[in-house]
């Protein structure tokens, strides 16, 4: 199988080598099984003939659209890790060159796959437009105002839509390279996540930190603040939009922009996680919890915690 990994200036460091590195394993151990898949040939693509990483290190290049038409391309993350300076990035002449290559490769029926803020570069090719993605989740916010065609689940981990792959943050790039690898060889996949001891990870939601989203904007910092002093008390929309000094309106619009979730939905999560922190940090009785995070019994909120362990495994099933 042949796979490009698109490198551009300032380029990742553990991203690129991390996919690289999970194929060259999958490669030494596929002697192992019976039947071995055939070998995964990478080669490192871009714009230019030479590439510096996020570390100074200096890449060699093949020129895109030069190799003959992989089977693969994935997007490793460039190093820019907050708003500002990927927004600077993106506005690079090397970023439109590739963004129109991508195009290019898409048309010609090359799979694609990017994880981190790689998926922001995908995305600037208006190729997921309509398409379920995930980003890294610290910069959902920024993914959602930029690309609002793009249909965005930052709590997955991986999203497997057909032709285009998205993973989520860091490394991501392990859970992307090893689905490459399992659309080739289940076996070897799971070998090879052994051998590195990966985890299944399907979702980023349990590693995101509300509050660094919440307080990404102002009155969705405001709003997490009074939805934690009101969990006892149930959720009134007309009270949170009121004491806030914004319309309802406003308030879910800002919620959901930031979020990706209507205020209420966001005040149930703040419940479920204030809850679980009693239970892991307490010996109060379920019952007890449920009082204090404003559930009538404790029957709604155990149902609430096993739907939300059902929906891990669905997730877990979605990926494979």
């Amino acid at each position: 199988m042949n796979i490009s990994v698109l490198a551009l200036d300032g380029v990742f460091d553990t991203g690129l080598a991390t996919v690289l590195d999970v194929f060259g394993t999958a490669n030494e151990l596929a002697g192992m099984l019976a039947a071995p898949p055939s070998r995964f040939a990478t080669t490192i693509v871009g714009v230019s003939e030479t590439v510096r990483t996020a570390q100074g290190l200096q890449v060699p290049i093949t020129a895109i659209g030069r190799e003959p038409t992989p089977d693969w391309l994935v997007i490793p993350a460039l190093g820019e890790k907050m708003p500002d300076p990927l927004r600077g990035a993106l506005q690079r002449g090397d970023v439109a060159e590739a963004v129109a290559a991508l195009r290019a490769t898409a048309s010609a029926g090359t799979r694609i796959g990017a994880a981190c803020i790689g998926t922001f570069v995908l995305a600037e090719s208006g190729l997921l437009d309509g398409r379920p993605s995930t980003t890294t989740w610290w910069l959902a916010p920024m993914f959602r105002q930029r690309y609002p065609r793009v249909l965005l689940d930052a709590g997955r981990m991986l999203v497997n839509d057909g032709q285009f792959v998205t993973a989520g943050a860091a490394l991501g790039h392990i859970d992307l390279a090893l689905l490459v690898i399992r659309q080739t060889s289940p076996e070897l996949a799971a070998l090879t996540a052994k051998y590195l001891i990966v985890d299944s990870r399907p979702l980023q939601s349990a590693y995101a930190i509300s509050d660094h989203l919440a307080h990404s904007n102002p009155l969705v910092e405001r709003f997490e603040r009074w939805a934690r002093d009101h969990l006892a008390n149930g959720f009134n929309l007309d009270e949170a939009a009121s004491t806030l000094g914004a319309s309802k309106r406003t308030l879910s619009r800002r919620v959901n922009d930031v979020l990706g979730k209507t205020p209420l939905s966001y005040f149930q999560d703040l419940r479920v996680e204030h809850a679980v922190h009693l239970l892991k940090t307490t010996s109060d009785s379920v019952e007890q919890i449920a009082a204090k995070v404003g559930y009538g019994d404790g029957v709604t909120l155990r149902n609430l915690l096993r739907r939300r362990l059902r929906k891990g495994v669905r997730e877990i099933r979605a990926v494979d």
